[in-house]
């Protein structure tokens, strides 16, 4: 089964950038759909978007669109840009893949997952 590791978290004031990778042990490209989600202290895990096998087709949640981009970088690195960082965007980031067409982007979606990253947004 495929393991992601994620990285490139970190703490930035409001309106700075921040890059992620989620690097699997296997080539993921037209094979996976691959996920981003974030999980905020007390709150539950939501999904902040999915890119789907192959990299055809990329979707965000409302609350990120138009400031964070997803990218397959290559077979087997995903990447989550994040510009115009808020506060609100404080949580741990977490990498998730289904092998396959996407499906949903509910969390029942998604097979395997990464240990996370946490990124801190600062006022």
């Amino acid at each position: 089964q495929v393991q992601l590791v994620e990285s490139g978290g970190g703490s930035v004031q409001a309106g700075g950038s921040l890059t992620l990778s989620c690097v699997a042990s296997e080539n993921t490209y037209g094979r996976y759909c691959m996920g981003w989600f974030r999980q905020a202290p007390g709150k539950e895990r939501e999904w902040v978007g999915i890119i789907t096998r192959g990299g055809s087709g990329v979707s965000y949640a409302d609350s990120v669109k138009g400031r964070f981009t997803i990218s397959q970088n290559n077979a087997n690195t995903v990447s989550l840009q994040m510009n115009l960082l808020k506060p609100e965007d404080t949580a741990m980031y977490y990498c998730a893949a289904r092998p396959g067409s996407c499906t949903g982007t509910g969390l029942r979606a998604f097979d395997f997952w990464g240990q996370g990253t946490q990124v801190t947004v600062s006022s």
